[in-house]
C-alpha cells in the first residue's frame, strides 16, 4: 500500500489545497451564520474551538510539553491583538459581501506584507517588487470601484472598507509572525494566538453577544474544528516544501469562493470583480515568482562561496 508523502513539492502542495479549501468552508460557515450571531462572537467559536485541533495535533507530534513555551510573551500579545482585529474585520466583510469579493480583496495582504517587510522588517525592495505591488493595487482599486463611487449601497462600501482594512491588518500581522519565528517554535504560535484571540473576543460581549440556537451553535463550533485543522495543513504546507512552491497555490481560494458562493449562496460576482482579482493574482504570482529567483540566487552564491562548493 502506497503511503502518503509527508515531505516534498507534492505533499505541500495538496496540504496547502487542503488548507485553502477548509478556509473558504469556514468562511462559508460563517458567512452562513453573519445574522444570527455578531462578528465577536463568531472570533470566539472560530478562536476557541481551534484549540483543541492545536492540542491532538501537539500530542501527536510529541510537543504537549514544548510546544508552549515562548521567549518573547509580548510579541505573542501584539500578534494576537492585530490577528483578532484582522479575523474580525474579514467576518464582519463575510457578512456584509459576496464570498468571492471578499476573498478576492483579502488577495491585497500580501501585498502590503511587501510594503511592511521593508517598514519593519528592514528588508530590501527593489523596483520590481514595488511595481509588482503598484499593479496588485490597481487591481483591488477595481474590485472596490463599484462600492466606493456611489452605484452600490453604503453597507456594501463599508463591508468592503472593512475587509481591506481586514487585509491590511492580516498582512501587519504575518509581519509580527516573521519575528516571531526567529524565536518562538510553530506550535506556540499557533496555541498561543487561538488562546490570545479567544480571550480577545470576549471583551465584544457587551456589543451584543446572542444565546445562539443549536444548529447555529453547532456551525460555529464546526467553524472552530476546520480553522484549526486548517492552520495545521497550512504549517505542514510550508514544512513539507519551500514557500516559493506552496504559496501560489492560495490562488485557488478564488476557484473555491466561486464555487462555494454560487452552490451555497446563489452569488455570481461581477465582471469588475473578476478582473480585478485576476490583476491582483498576476501581481501576487510575479511577487512569488521573484522570490524565488532571487532565493535560487542567493543559494547559488551560498554554494559558490563554500569552502566545501
Amino acid at each position: 500500500m502506497t503511503r502518503f508523502p509527508t515531505t516534498g513539492p507534492l505533499a505541500g502542495i495538496l496540504f496547502k489545497l487542503g488548507s485553502v479549501a477548509l478556509f473558504i468552508a469556514m468562511a462559508a460557515i460563517l458567512k452562513a451564520t453573519a445574522d444570527a450571531v455578531p462578528p465577536g462572537e463568531q472570533v470566539f467559536f472560530r478562536s476557541f474551538f481551534a484549540i483543541p485541533i492545536t492540542l491532538i495535533w501537539l500530542a501527536a507530534r510529541g510537543e504537549l510539553r514544548t510546544g508552549f513555551k515562548v521567549q518573547s510573551p509580548m510579541g505573542h500579545v501584539w500578534r494576537g491583538v492585530i490577528g483578532t482585529g484582522a479575523m474580525a474585520c474579514m467576518f464582519t466583510a463575510l457578512g456584509i459581501l459576496p464570498l468571492p469579493e471578499a476573498t478576492a480583496i483579502g488577495y491585497a495582504a500580501p501585498l502590503f506584507i511587501v510594503v511592511f517587510a521593508a517598514m519593519f522588517l528592514g528588508e530590501e525592495v527593489r523596483l520590481f517588487r514595488l511595481s509588482a505591488v503598484a499593479l496588485g493595487l490597481i487591481g483591488v482599486l477595481i474590485i472596490l470601484s463599484p462600492r466606493l463611487t456611489g452605484l452600490e449601497d453604503a453597507q456594501a462600501a463599508f463591508g468592503a472598507m472593512v475587509a481591506l482594512m481586514g487585509a491590511l491588518l492580516a498582512a501587519l500581522a504575518q509581519i509580527f509572525i516573521r519575528k516571531l519565528t526567529r524565536t518562538e517554535t510553530t506550535s506556540a504560535i499557533v496555541f498561543w494566538f487561538s488562546c490570545t484571540a479567544s480571550v480577545l473576543s470576549l471583551a465584544t460581549i457587551p456589543f451584543g453577544w446572542v444565546w445562539p440556537a443549536p444548529e447555529v451553535a453547532a456551525l460555529l463550533v464546526l467553524a472552530g474544528f476546520i480553522g484549526g485543522l486548517a492552520q495545521i495543513l497550512l504549517t505542514s504546507a510550508f514544512r513539507a516544501a519551500d514557500a516559493s512552491i506552496v504559496a501560489p497555490f492560495e490562488y485557488a481560494s478564488m476557484l473555491f469562493a466561486l464555487v462555494v458562493g454560487y452552490v451555497v449562496f446563489d452569488e455570481v460576482p461581477s465582471a469588475v470583480v473578476l478582473v480585478g482579482a485576476a490583476i491582483v493574482i498576476a501581481a501576487g504570482g510575479l511577487i512569488i515568482w521573484r522570490e524565488r529567483a532571487l532565493g535560487i540566487a542567493r543559494a547559488k552564491t551560498r554554494r559558490a562561496s563554500s569552502p566545501n562548493g
